[in-house]
């Protein structure tokens, strides 16, 4: 595999590990296969030239960190979860951006995933909140959210530029307290 590591955290199922640029025929592929899964919701770079730009933002700005979610019997990438917009100081908060490939959609390994790193952002990236703004009508992506205990907080109308115009999205947020035991 292009770009096999060390997990950063494991479940039964799925391990995490950081985007590499080695990645990208595998993780390009993927994508070109899942469009008809991902749209009008995302649009991840199915290009080696697109995915390199894609992957530089995760692997070099601080404020973001890109995860794949690699099934662990035999390490192929089963989605991505991405932490953008990292605050630190007073905030610790991070906005959670993801997707499935069409392979490993509805197989629970997103919230296998979606559980490790929620940890690793709790507990390594030392955050106290995470949010997911998605699109009301993205019965998928609220239904990740809810499995893996985010709240719904509110209501953003035109919050981003998607597919070419201005999306309302929910908000769904977990804070550490939630999850500690």
């Amino acid at each position: 595999m292009p770009g096999s590591t060390a997990y950063l955290a494991e479940g039964p199922h799925v391990g995490i590990r950081f985007f590499t640029y080695e990645d990208g025929g595998e993780f390009t592929a993927r994508a070109r296969e899942s469009k008809a899964l991902h749209q009008p919701w995302l649009f991840p770079p199915a290009t080696p030239v697109a995915y390199a730009s894609y992957a530089g933002r995760l692997i070099d700005d601080p404020s973001k960190a890109g995860f794949f979610v690699c099934e662990k019997d035999g390490g192929g990438i089963a989605g991505f979860i991405n932490i953008n917009n990292i605050v630190e100081g007073a905030f610790l908060c991070g906005a959670l951006g993801y997707g499935a490939f069409a392979h490993a959609a509805g197989r629970g390994l997103m919230s296998e995933g979606l559980g490790l790193v929620v940890r690793y952002a709790f507990g390594t990236l030392g955050l106290h909140r995470l949010e997911i703004n998605v699109q009301p009508d993205n019965a998928a992506s609220i239904a990740l959210a809810r499995r893996c205990g985010f709240r719904l907080e509110g209501f953003s109308p035109d919050f981003l530029f998607i597919d070419g115009a201005w999306r309302d999205h929910e908000r769904w947020a977990l804070t550490a307290d939630m999850i500690r035991t």
